[in-house]
């Protein structure tokens, strides 16, 4: 079981010995070091926060914990119940709210759950926020209010049609021009949030017919939620059986999005917003941004075919999006299927990407996998290893700097190595105790050699240390 203290919230496994794990002791603390830091940030005793959570089967008992938490704190609650993490996002800004907390451990299995922490603009809390929540979460020394002095408790029913509505009101997003198009489109939600919230917004956006698989929010996740190639095989065959236009996968919390071609092929999470990125710069000339682990084809789209700028960040929804202010980007986000479209707000949302990628494929009149196939071809493969506390990682990463040092190095982050024609990135992951190896080529045969290598080389420097 594990427990994952980070800047921008917790992530941790449900039950098990306090400290250890995401127990009701643990998010107390976590949730009462946030008020606290909130109240500070805000210069006021009274204090609003907006609650938001996916459907996983821990998240009314951790709701109830959170809401309660913060009333004993003097905070007033909003609680929009069941929504996603864009939903929640854009929800705080419309009510006002001090600061956010999302309930979602996003694509991490079932017993999984996470506090996820927003300021007052809807976005992930600053580095040094996050770490006076950390900081004050250590000391467990808290102020609790008086009985007279609760927070009280209300809820927010419409959040979702709010957030829908602003989708659509998107100037580069074209209702009519998809109502035309007739679209069959077939979407997986994984038994989450997402079942109900797409629905509402195909059927908003006038698409013909829709075929949904898990789409009940029960929490029971039919696969492993993460939205890869390996786990998204049944919405392959159906769109393939039903003659959709595409299919969508979702993540639990649906700020990640994945895409099926017609032919039943994974369009592949890292051209996600890719596609999108073509259609907003075709409109509107600008500067993109993904992170370091994204693949090198919308560096270039962007410059080669546009004529634009081009820079990546470190890994982090929260990097991104600060990347993305420094340069005035137009459209960015992360090669995992998380497209961060300004004009709407600045985070991750799966909703946005679809209503942008069927403006698209309308406007276009291609089919899904002609548009996937012109596309510059990279492939990524995707390695971890497993970490122990015994395991000096700083130690991993600089050895591997100074081993390929007679190479393009970028430390920023981990560290990544740029080939000629491949690049790899290992860094230590945010939200799992583990190290995350990626490596891109033309060909998976070669990115899964230069993988492989860069985890001999690992191996070795392990070896050598302990």
């Amino acid at each position: 079981m594990s427990l994952v203290k980070s800047i921008s919230g917790f992530r941790g496994t449900i039950g098990g010995k306090s400290g250890d794990n995401l127990t009701p002791v643990d998010l107390v603390g976590f949730v009462a070091a946030f008020a606290t830091v909130i109240k500070e940030k805000a210069g006021k005793d009274k204090i609003s926060i907006l609650v938001g959570r996916d459907a996983r089967i821990s998240g009314q008992m951790v709701n109830n914990l959170v809401c309660g938490t913060l009333m004993s704190m003097g905070v007033d609650v909003i609680d929009t119940g069941l929504s996603t993490t864009p939903t929640t996002e854009i929800a705080v800004v419309d009510n006002n709210a001090d600061g956010g907390i999302i309930l979602t451990a996003s694509h991490n299995p079932v017993q999984w759950n996470a506090l996820k922490f927003l300021a007052s603009n809807g976005e992930f809390i600053s580095k040094e926020d996050g770490e006076k929540v950390l900081a004050l979460a250590e000391q467990g020394d808290f102020t609790f209010a008086e009985a007279t002095k609760l927070g009280t408790y209300t809820t927010c029913d419409n959040a979702v049609d709010k957030h829908i509505e602003k989708v659509l009101a998107l100037d580069l997003v074209d209702v009519e021009a998809v109502r035309e198009a007739g679209f069959r489109i077939a979407y997986d939600s994984v038994n989450s949030t997402g079942g109900f919230v797409l629905r509402k917004l195909l059927t908003a956006l006038g698409v013909k017919e829709i075929f949904a698989l898990n789409d009940e929010p029960t929490g029971l996740f039919a696969h492993n939620p993460e939205p890869l190639p390996e786990n998204i095989t049944d919405i392959c065959a159906l769109v393939e059986k039903e003659h959709c236009h595409c299919g969508f996968i979702v993540d639990p919390d649906v700020d990640r999005l994945a895409i099926v071609s017609n032919t039943g092929k994974p369009f592949v999470e890292e051209y996600t917003l890719v596609a999108v990125a073509d259609y907003i710069l075709s409109n509107t000339p600008g500067a993109t941004v993904s992170n370091l682990s994204s693949s090198r084809s919308l560096r270039d789209i962007t410059e080669k075919k546009y004529g634009q700028k081009y820079e990546a960040a470190a890994v982090g929804e929260v990097n991104v999006v600060k990347k993305m202010k420094e340069i005035g980007a137009v459209i960015g986000g992360e090669g995992n299927g998380g497209v961060i479209y300004p004009a709407c707000h600045s985070g991750r949302d799966a909703l946005v990407g679809i209503a942008l990628f069927l403006t698209l494929l309308a406007k276009k009149k291609v089919s899904c996998q002609e548009l996937r196939d012109s596309y510059p071809e990279y492939v990524i493969a995707k390695k971890r290893m497993e970490l122990t506390p015994d395991i000096n990682v700083d130690l991993i990463l600089s050895s591997m700097a100074e081993k390929y040092k007679n190479y393009d190095v970028n430390t920023t982050d981990g560290v990544k190595i740029n080939f000629e024609n491949e690049w790899v990135h290992l860094r230590k992951s945010n939200t799992e105790p583990i190290i995350r190896i990626y490596a891109e080529s033309n060909s998976m045969t070669t990115a899964e050699h230069l993988a492989n290598v860069i985890i001999e080389d690992i191996t070795a420097i392990i070896r050598q240390n302990l």
